[in-house]
């Protein structure tokens, strides 16, 4: 029970500190700007039109796009540590063949899909703020993309997998090579030409800057409240299920 309050406490810490800082980004945050996008075709937007070159029309990135990014960053980078998280229980779970790691890993999926699944729908939000499309085969969202479709996977396989010990084993393994794809999307707008803008690379004002981590840390909050919850819940059903089969022993 004592685990279940902390949860608790840093859920609506975490909760109010991510609305503070949505608050903070439509208040106080100063408009910067995030450069110019390219786009192969003309758009029918109100968006500035800078200039028309070889490579296709280039548009100033609107001022409210980058409100977006106060939710959209902080939950994009809880899907990658949390799913982080899942791959490392995975790995002990090879390593030792312990139960519990298995489980750690499979609730830390779960908590990833619901980051993943909020950061798929404000970046579609974003995408149709800032480019006028709801969607662009760019670099970023395609290899996030697929991770979505790997993680959706995961939860395919074990409910397709009755054996307890291949289910754990098969799942653990595909978690493991499904992150893989996460230091690849993260980084790869770092690597090779996009049009997704490099946050840190655009550069912070102070008023920026602090609802931005405030959103990181409420994020982050909520993400480790949302994996305690579920194991607070999974071990609760252990034990429940444990006291069955002892009364009808």
């Amino acid at each position: 029970m004592k685990q279940l309050r902390v949860a608790l406490v840093m859920l609506v810490i975490g909760g109010l500190l991510t609305t503070v800082a949505f608050v903070m980004a439509f208040t106080t945050a100063e408009v910067q700007r995030f450069g110019t996008v390219t786009l192969s075709e003309r758009i029918d937007t109100a968006f500035p039109l800078q200039e028309v070159t070889a490579d296709g029309y280039r548009y100033e990135r609107p001022w409210f796009s980058q409100k977006i990014f106060y939710f959209h960053v902080p939950v994009a980078e809880a899907s990658f540590l949390v799913f982080g998280v899942a791959a490392f229980f995975a790995i002990r779970f090879l390593m030792t063949k312990r139960k519990e790691y298995d489980t750690k890993s499979r609730i830390a999926m779960e908590t990833a899909i619901v980051f993943v699944t909020l950061t798929m729908i404000t970046g579609i939000l974003w995408t149709r703020a800032a480019w006028g499309v709801w969607w662009e085969w760019e670099p970023r969202l395609t290899t996030y993309f697929i991770m979505t479709l790997m993680m959706i996977g995961y939860f395919v396989l074990r409910n397709s997998i009755e054996d307890e010990e291949r289910r754990a084993v098969y799942a653990s393994v595909f978690g493991i090579i499904a992150f893989i794809n996460a230091p690849i999307s993260f980084f790869i707008t770092r690597l090779i030409p996009s049009n997704h803008p490099v946050v840190f690379q655009s550069g912070f004002a102070t008023s920026n800057l602090v609802p931005f981590i405030l959103g990181q840390i409420g994020m982050l909050l909520v993400g480790y409240a949302i994996y305690s919850i579920r194991m607070n819940e999974e071990r609760l059903e252990e034990r429940v299920e444990i006291m069955k089969e002892a009364l009808e022993g």
